[in-house]
C-alpha cells in the first residue's frame, strides 16, 4: 500500500508537510502500557496550554488558514488536533478509544498537528489525500453511509471508500470513519 497526496492538494497547499508511520503486525497493548507512553506527550501538551491557548499555537493557526482556504469557517470546523486540545484543556482527560488511537491522540496534542490512525487491512489498494468527487462512500461510526461533498479533502482508497475527511461530510464534521479504528 502507498500513501500519497494528489497533485492538486500539493498545488493548493504547497506548504503542507506530511508524513506516515507504518506499524506492522499486532498493535494490541495494555491500557497501562499506553498510559505510560502517552503521559509524556500529555505533559508536553499541558506545558503548551499553560503558555497559550490552543488557538494561539502556530500549528493551529496554519491549519485554520488551510481550512479557510478550503472554504470552511476555522472556528466552526476545527482540525483534529485543535479539537483534541480544546477538549483536553476543558476536561483534562480524553476518552479511551483504542491503545494506538489514544497514543496518536496524545502525540497530536503534544505537537498540535492532526494524526490519523488507519487499519491497513481495511484499506483497498493505495490511500490518497485528494478532493472528493462526491461519489465516495463514507461509513460513520454508527454504521450509516454518507458521501463527501464534491471538492472536500478526503483520504480515499482504490475502492472509493472515504476513510477520513479534512472538512465535513453531510451536516456534521466527520474527521474519521469507522475504518480508521484498528480492528479489535
Amino acid at each position: 500500500m502507498r500513501f500519497q497526496h494528489n497533485e492538486a492538494i500539493w498545488r493548493d497547499f504547497p506548504l503542507l508537510a506530511a508524513g506516515a508511520v507504518v506499524i506492522p503486525g499486532e498493535t494490541e497493548t495494555s491500557d497501562r502500557d499506553v498510559a505510560r507512553h502517552t503521559q509524556r506527550f500529555l505533559d508536553r501538551a499541558d506545558v503548551r496550554l499553560r503558555r497559550s491557548s490552543e488557538s494561539e499555537l502556530p500549528e493551529i493557526q496554519a491549519w485554520r488558514r488551510a481550512f479557510a482556504q478550503m472554504g470552511l469557517k476555522p472556528t466552526q470546523y476545527r482540525c483534529a488536533s485543535e479539537a483534541l486540545l480544546r477538549r483536553y484543556r476543558k476536561d483534562k482527560t480524553l476518552p479511551h478509544i483504542h491503545p494506538l488511537v489514544d497514543l496518536c491522540n496524545a502525540v497530536s496534542m503534544a505537537y498540535a498537528v492532526p494524526v490519523a490512525v488507519f487499519d491497513l487491512d481495511r484499506i483497498d489498494g493505495n490511500l490518497e489525500v485528494r478532493y472528493a468527487k462526491g461519489t465516495e462512500v463514507y461509513r460513520t461510526f454508527s454504521g450509516e453511509t454518507e458521501h463527501p461533498a464534491p471538492g472536500e479533502v478526503i483520504f480515499a482508497d482504490a475502492a472509493s471508500q472515504a476513510h477520513a475527511s479534512g472538512g465535513r461530510i453531510g451536516r456534521a464534521r466527520c474527521p474519521q470513519s469507522d475504518r480508521i479504528r484498528p480492528a479489535r
